[in-house]
């Protein structure tokens, strides 16, 4: 493929919670600016450097904002509950800017990619380019065997899905095994993507439930998936309420936003522990259940449990929802120990969409400013905390109670 063919063909190949946020932050925040910044955390152990790409990135990025929505994926987002019309109008006349995202190369000869304008407009920025630069660093790796490989591996899931199948049948009294696909931003390509996504919801329709990927879930007939990500609840360290509040705040304005729709929250802003100690009984109502990002997925998962019975709420009525790293067999595994305690469900991003065989690009872009201050997540796994700026980021633990 020509670099001069674009990657992205449409505004709806994005991850749901990228709309969701969107349309949340429009309704209630629409003056908010972002800053975000591009990280490759395995920069030493690329087969070649990223640098490389930035004349096709800069290409593939002009084409992006040509791009508008086309009248029948607006009408499909129409089609979701929890989508308002307004939002819809709103993504009518939607086009990305090309002046908010600057691509250049550091004095280390490394790829920086940078975002920074109004956040209805920065935010929807991330997954496209992180999709972008997988797509463009594999054609250049241009390995002749990553596709057999990546079919090979394929087929080897589709039979460990019908495993689980199988056994799920002799023990239909627990809830089921339920897996999705959460793999957009990390993708070996978009034509792979689609197959993967088609072959698993074709092969094992009772298991594989979903996509993150609202173009795909349009596409496919299956269920979009998703509700927030971390930037949502940053955004609120540098909105108008007190940093210890910032957690509550954004949980608020969700619940505002969906009433009821949409309910997983995502615990690993300022870790689980800073998270719960903020998610009292009236939120334990309110959401349906937890999404886990990093951390030990058992620890985790046993903290959940015990804070619901702790509030005197039954843990059978609540979901976790797994997101850190998984492969079928890991997601399977937690299942097993969670099943009769609590609903599970599992997405599964980077080994479904790029197990080709090949060292996957482990790359991100991060919200790490607000409204002009530093904003930042104090992950429960310490590679996964990005920031810019150590003394905030001191202020946050100091804030929070959380240990270095």
């Amino acid at each position: 493929m020509k670099s001069t063919e674009p990657i992205i063909t449409s505004l709806l190949d994005n991850d749901l919670y990228k709309f969701t946020m969107l349309q949340a932050m429009l309704h209630q925040f629409p003056q908010t600016h972002g800053v975000y910044r591009f990280r490759c955390r395995n920069n030493e152990d690329t087969a070649y450097p990223l640098s490389q790409i930035k004349d096709d990135l800069e290409a593939q990025l002009d084409l992006l904002c040509q791009l508008s929505f086309s009248q029948d994926e607006l009408d499909y987002l129409r089609g979701l509950r929890f989508i308002k019309s307004d939002f819809v109008d709103y993504l009518e006349l939607f086009k990305l800017k090309r002046r908010f995202i600057k691509v250049s190369i550091d004095d280390e000869n490394r790829l920086n990619i940078d975002i920074e304008g109004p956040m209805i407009q920065a935010m929807f920025f991330e997954i496209f380019v992180l999709c972008i630069v997988n797509q463009l660093y594999y054609e250049r790796l241009n390995d002749p065997n990553a596709l057999a490989q990546g079919q090979k591996l394929l087929d080897e899931k589709v039979q460990t899905l019908k495993h689980f199948e199988m056994l799920q049948q002799s023990d239909l009294q627990n809830p089921p095994f339920i897996v999705a696909d959460f793999g957009t931003r990390r993708r070996y390509s978009k034509d792979w993507h689609y197959h993967v996504v088609r072959t698993l919801s074709k092969e094992s329709p009772s298991i594989f439930r979903g996509t993150s990927n609202v173009y795909l879930a349009k596409e496919l007939g299956i269920t979009p998936i998703g509700t927030m990500a971390h930037e949502f609840m940053q955004a609120f360290q540098a909105l108008d309420v007190r940093l210890r509040d910032s957690q509550k705040a954004a949980l608020e304005a969700w619940v505002r936003e969906y009433r009821g729709d949409l309910g997983i929250a995502l615990t690993d802003v300022v870790g689980m522990d800073a998270f719960l100690e903020d998610f009292d009984l009236y939120f334990a109502k309110l959401f349906d259940g937890l999404r886990h990002d990093s951390g030990d997925p058992y620890e985790w998962g046993d903290k959940a449990i015990a804070h619901y019975e702790m509030l005197k709420i039954d843990p059978k009525t609540k979901s976790l929802t797994f997101s850190d790293g998984l492969t079928l067999q890991k997601a399977w595994d937690l299942h097993q120990y969670f099943k009769e305690r609590i609903k599970t469900g599992f997405g599964i991003g980077t080994n479904l969409t790029n197990d080709m065989g090949l060292n996957q690009l482990n790359i991100v872009l991060k919200l790490v400013e607000c409204n002009g201050q530093p904003v930042a997540k104090l992950s429960d796994s310490p590679g996964k905390t990005m920031i810019q700026d150590d003394t905030y980021l001191a202020y946050l633990r100091q804030v929070f109670g959380v240990k270095e």
